[in-house]
Formats: structure tokens, sequence, C-alpha cells
């Protein structure tokens, strides 16, 4: 069984949380009894029951990315406000 990323598992709802859970459980007793055509399918249930979580973690990496151009942008205007207000100190 392969097993989702800690970053995943943490945007997992806790009933999601608790059905993969099941299902990691599920696909180790069926590895143990090599019913691995069985496993296959517990497997593929798990990657459908993470997607909303891999949906959610791209958000946060957008959300993130958001974050950083509007400080970058900010940023950028506070330094040509300082420049200016120090050209117009020279001036003077």
């Amino acid at each position: 069984m392969r097993h989702c990323s800690v970053q995943v598992r943490g945007l997992l709802t806790r009933d999601e949380l608790d059905r993969y859970n099941a299902l990691i459980d599920v696909g180790h007793y069926l590895e143990t009894q090599a019913r691995y055509d069985l496993v296959h399918t517990v497997q593929k249930e798990i990657d459908i029951l993470i997607l909303p979580a891999i949906e959610r973690l791209k958000e946060k990496s957008r959300q993130r990315d958001r974050d950083t151009e509007d400080y970058l942008r900010r940023k950028a205007e506070l330094d040509a406000f300082l420049n200016k207000a120090d050209d117009e100190e020279d001036e003077d």
C-alpha cells in the first residue's frame, strides 16, 4: 500500500482520515494474504479519497503564491516611495 504525503493527510477531514486509515488497514491485511488483485482496488479507492485533500493543498499553495506576490508588490511600492522621498530630500 502506498501512503499519501503527510501534507495531504493533514488536510483530510476527520471522516476522510477515518476512511483512509480503514482502507490502509484493509489493504495491509490483503497484502498479508497475498490478495494483490484486491489491494489494487483498495489503492484506487484511496487515490480517489485523497483527491479533495490534494486540491486543498494546491489551493493553499496558490494562496501562498498570491500572498507572496502581494507582499512583493507592496514592498516595491514602499521602496519606490522611499526612493522618491530620498530624491526630494537630496534636491532640497
